[in-house]
Parts: C-alpha cells; sequence; structure tokens
C-alpha cells in the first residue's frame, strides 16, 4: 500500500490528462464539420484530413516514442513528462479561444505536430514511472490500475461531453490540460532524480570543486548532451536480447493491429447494419469504459498476485478475439436465437462487456516488458512497445478501411457485411497464439553501464540536497 501511495501524485496527473483530451472527443466532429463545410452533411475533405493527419501523427510517434523513452532514462520521468503535458495545451488554447475556420486550421495544424512529438508520451511516461516505484511482484496491479485510471477518466469525460456546450468542452480541456502540467510540477517526487548516481547522464552535472581553503563545493553545470539517440539497431539489439521481450513486442503489434482495424471499421459497420446514432454510439463507449474501469480497478488487482499474467494476457486476447467473431456474425438473424440476446442491436452492447477482460491485455503486457529490462531501461522498454504499437496503428487503416467499404458497398464480392471485423479477430488471434509461447522468465537485459567520467561522489554534495 505504501508503494501505491506514492504513485497517487502519477495517477491523478494521468487523468486530468486524459480527461482534458477526451472532453472533446465527441465536439470535435461537429467543429471540423462546420468549419470545412457548414451547412452539410457529409464532407470528403474533412474525411481525408483526418485520415492524414492520423496517419502523420502515427509516424511521428513510431521514432518519439523510444527516443522519449530513452531520454526519460537518462534525464527522468518528469523532466520529459513535462514535454507533452505542455504541447497538448496549445491546440485546445486554440479552439478554446475561436472556432473559426482560421482558428480551425491553426488548430489542425497545431495539433498535428503536437501529437507528433507527444502523442501516447504521457502513457509512456507513466508505465515506466510506475515501473521504477513498485516491486515487480506488485506491478502488473499498478499497471492495471494505471489502465484503470485511465478507463476513469474516459467515462468521466464522456458524461462530461454530454452537459458541455461545444466552446465550453473546449475551455475545461484547456484548463485541464493546464492543471496536469501544473500539478504534475508541483507534486510529482522524480525517484531518478532524487539520486543523481541513478542518472546515466543528468542534466545536470555536479562537480565538485576546491576553493583557496581547500574546502570543496559543489557547482552545477548545464549537461544537455544528446549523444545517444536510439537508432533502429539499438532497438532490434533490445528486441534480440530478450526471447521473452520480443514475443511481447509480436504480441503488442499484432494487438494494436486488430485495435486500431476495430477503431476504423466499427462505427460504419454498426452504422450500417444497425443505424446506430451519436446517442447510441455514446452509450456503447459508457459501458465500455465502465466495464474496463471495473475491471482494471477491482478485479485485476484481486487476480494478479494468484494468476500469472501471461494466463491474463492469453484470456484477454481469447475474449478479444471471441467478441470481434460475434461482432462480425452479429447482422445475421440466427445469433438472436442462439445467443440471449433479444433482438440484434442488443449484440453490440451485450459484447460491449467483453471489455472487461480485454483490457487486461495492455497491463500485462507492459508488465511482462517491465520485468525484462534494468531500472535504467524502462523507459526504452516501454517506448519500444509504443512505437511497433504505433506501427500497427498506422497499418491498421489502410488494411481494414477499404476492406469494411467493400463488403459494405452495394456490390460486396460476398454477402458477409462483417468480414473486415472477422480478419481484425483473426489478427487477435494471432497476438493469442503468440501469447501462449511467452514464457515466465524475468531475466532482466543488462543494462548499459554508466560512463564514471560522468559520476561524482553523492556524498561530497549531500549537504547541497
Amino acid at each position: 500500500m505504501e508503494e501505491m501511495g506514492e504513485l497517487g501524485h502519477l495517477f491523478m496527473t494521468v487523468f486530468l490528462s486524459a480527461v482534458s483530451g477526451i472532453v472533446v472527443i465527441p465536439a470535435i466532429t461537429d467543429v471540423t464539420m462546420e468549419a470545412l463545410c457548414p451547412g452539410v452533411d457529409e464532407c470528403s475533405l474533412a474525411i481525408y484530413l483526418s485520415g492524414f493527419q492520423q496517419a502523420v501523427i502515427g509516424l511521428g510517434t513510431v521514432v518519439m516514442m523510444p527516443l522519449i523513452g530513452n531520454l526519460s532514462d537518462r534525464y527522468g520521468r518528469k523532466a520529459l513528462l513535462t514535454f507533452p503535458l505542455t504541447l497538448s495545451i496549445i491546440p485546445l488554447v486554440t479552439l478554446a479561444y475561436s472556432r473559426s475556420t482560421e482558428f480551425f486550421y491553426a488548430y489542425y495544424i497545431l495539433r498535428t505536430l503536437t501529437a507528433m512529438l507527444s502523442e501516447g508520451s504521457t502513457n509512456c511516461l507513466a508505465l515506466a514511472y510506475v515501473a521504477d516505484n513498485i516491486s515487480e511482484s506488485k506491478r502488473t496491479s499498478a499497471f492495471g490500475i494505471l489502465a484503470g485510471v485511465g478507463s476513469s477518466a474516459f467515462v468521466f469525460g464522456t458524461l462530461a461531453a454530454r452537459f458541455l456546450s461545444t466552446a465550453m468542452a473546449f475551455q475545461v480541456a484547456a484548463a485541464l490540460s493546464m492543471a496536469a502540467a501544473v500539478y504534475m510540477r508541483v507534486f510529482l517526487k522524480d525517484k531518478l532524480s532524487e539520486t543523481e548516481h541513478t542518472l546515466t547522464k543528468p542534466i545536470l552535472k555536479q562537480i565538485v570543486s576546491h576553493d583557496d581553503d581547500g574546502e570543496q563545493s559543489c557547482v552545477l553545470t548545464n549537461k544537455v548532451a544528446f549523444k545517444a539517440f536510439p537508432s533502429v539497431g539499438d532497438l532490434i539489439s533490445l528486441l534480440r536480447t530478450s526471447v521473452t521481450f520480443s514475443q511481447a513486442a509480436i504480441v503488442t503489434f499484432f494487438n494494436s493491429l486488430a485495435e486500431g482495424g476495430l477503431q476504423a471499421a466499427i462505427m460504419y459497420y454498426l452504422k450500417a447494419r444497425f443505424q446506430f446514432s451519436k446517442n447510441q454510439y455514446a452509450d456503447l463507449m459508457l459501458i465500455m469504459g465502465l466495464a474496463g474501469m471495473v475491471s482494471q480497478l477491482i478485479l485485476m488487482p484481486l487476480l494478479a498476485p494468484f494468476v500469472a499474467e501471461q494466463k491474463l494476457l492469453s484470456l484477454g486476447l481469447l475474449v478479444g478475439c471471441a467478441n470481434t467473431v460475434v461482432l462480425s456474425v452479429a447482422w445475421v438473424d440466427w445469433v438472436s436465437f442462439l445467443l440471449p440476446f433479444s433482438s440484434l442491436i442488443s449484440v453490440p452492447y451485450a459484447t460491449a462487456v467483453f471489455t472487461a477482460v480485454v483490457v487486461l491485455v495492455t497491463p500485462c503486457l507492459r508488465s511482462i516488458a517491465s520485468k525484462q529490462v534494468g531500472s535504467s531501461e524502462q523507459g526504452k522498454a516501454q517506448g519500444c512497445l509504443s512505437g511497433i504499437g504505433s506501427i500497427g496503428s498506422i497499418i491498421a487503416p489502410l488494411l481494414f478501411t477499404p476492406l469494411t467499404a467493400m463488403f459494405l458497398s452495394e456490390k460486396p464480392p460476398f454477402d458477409f457485411p462483417g468480414f473486415s471485423i472477422l480478419c481484425i479477430g483473426f489478427m487477435t488471434m494471432i497476438a493469442f497464439i503468440q501469447s501462449l509461447m511467452i514464457t515466465a522468465d524475468h531475466r532482466q537485459i543488462p543494462t548499459h553501464k554508466i560512463d564514471c567520467g560522468d559520476c561524482v561522489e553523492a556524498s561530497s554534495c549531500d549537504h547541497l540536497r
């Protein structure tokens, strides 16, 4: 409990930051349509611009996630957390001020640039921070609670968006984003920065000097020397050093491919087959958010001490596969007879409850990966997995959006509207099969040796701390 208590400020930071991003999601579509194509219900320009932005942001995160994770190993989580939390404020303030066409284009450019640099960084660094402060035996539960905080923010932000006007939503989001950055800087304690010798390349280097009387004194000099950016070779070396880590990376890729595909296809599928409206989408999102929140905050901490994380991972992937398979045939009349649903439209709502098990996947993956590296490599490991997941998220829309459009068109190759959803289920099945091969080996990858030329005796400056 004492270890968990140390993470309270991190959880609050993640909650505030997540709510600020979620509360504007329902409003951004209307803002985009009004700015680009006022007075119409369909706008190809908005679709293409959104797709282009998603692809560019994805490419940026592939490069930036490993880089930010690696730098956090050197300069501390708190210093690097300041980066995404501050950048996220800028686009929100732009639309909080005005939502005219000119300000929308300014927001679009700023959002694209800032997200390329910082999208997903907060979560990546939060995972590394948890690994720094929690012992291995409690790490799975802690990752689950962190994911539960995100689910709680999802539920809270979705509910808040229903009661806020569009203008107020962006103003509240901007205020919460600022509050997250300020709260983190004031209250969060960085374990890496508490003891300088744990940093392999501290930004502020302590140098011991001697005055005329022979007394020692410490001088802080700015040492910003980014000499070791992670290269592709570094990441490949990281993957090859541990079989378990490489297996977790493969599972991450196929799971992200499936999640990205489902995100790209499911709304169009539900609209075409069940005529879902905005309110029905919101209800579905709330069910999923509540199920995920209860599972991650209550179920996972109870199961983690008794059930191996590899088994929880496989269970989550298996249920996720079953979920997509059921959804892919939800339009068939006989489904309502085989399953205890009153009507076909009830199937998506009922399968949303499966989220309670599916959400176990990511915390288990992150926990498994964290146990394969040393304390000075947590940022690199989590950033590497985030980058691999981003690759899957980029590829998914390119694969499944055309497939979904093809089978929802008036002349599909054959009559199976949910075929793209079924293919997504196959991606999850591949991840499930790979997860069965993950062993319980918690061997740590040897960390990089610290350059003794950059170190000073901590005891010589204790009186200044």
